[in-house]
């Protein structure tokens, strides 16, 4: 029950973290680098976010090995795609179309490729740790 319980309260943070991120690319960097370019800036910026948050939290939730790790990086990987398209079409009023194109890189979006990290940065903050 605790390891659920830590691995709910990391989605949230994540999801609190990257949507304030968003808002920030959308606000201050898009109008200076133009939406696609801050798009993709984002990734990268997004990813070490998101990295920092895990290197902070997932030592406590007292996982061992590579195989838990990459689960629960699976797990981040497939919340924050529900909740980027959840975002996307029901507060945004985006239709289905247009918020898969987010997944979608021959669009020019790179969310899979941060998706793709976020699978693997709690395996790697725990390799960078000393602890797989």
């Amino acid at each position: 029950m605790h390891l659920l319980i830590d691995t709910l309260a990391l989605c949230l943070l994540l999801a609190s973290a990257e949507t304030l991120h968003g808002i920030a690319r959308t606000l201050w960097v898009a109008p200076r680098l133009g939406k696609q370019r801050a798009q993709r800036w984002s990734v990268l910026s997004g990813s070490l976010l998101a990295f920092a948050l895990c290197w902070c939290r997932v030592p406590g939730f007292g996982l061992q090995g590579a195989a838990p790790h990459l689960v629960l990086g699976a797990v981040l990987a497939l919340f924050m795609a529900a909740f980027d398209l959840a975002l996307l079409r029901w507060v945004m009023r985006r239709s289905w179309r247009v918020a898969l194109q987010d997944l979608d890189p021959r669009h020019g979006n790179l969310l899979l490729l941060g998706l793709g990290a976020l699978f693997t940065t709690p395996w790697l903050t725990s390799v960078l740790r000393g602890g797989a």
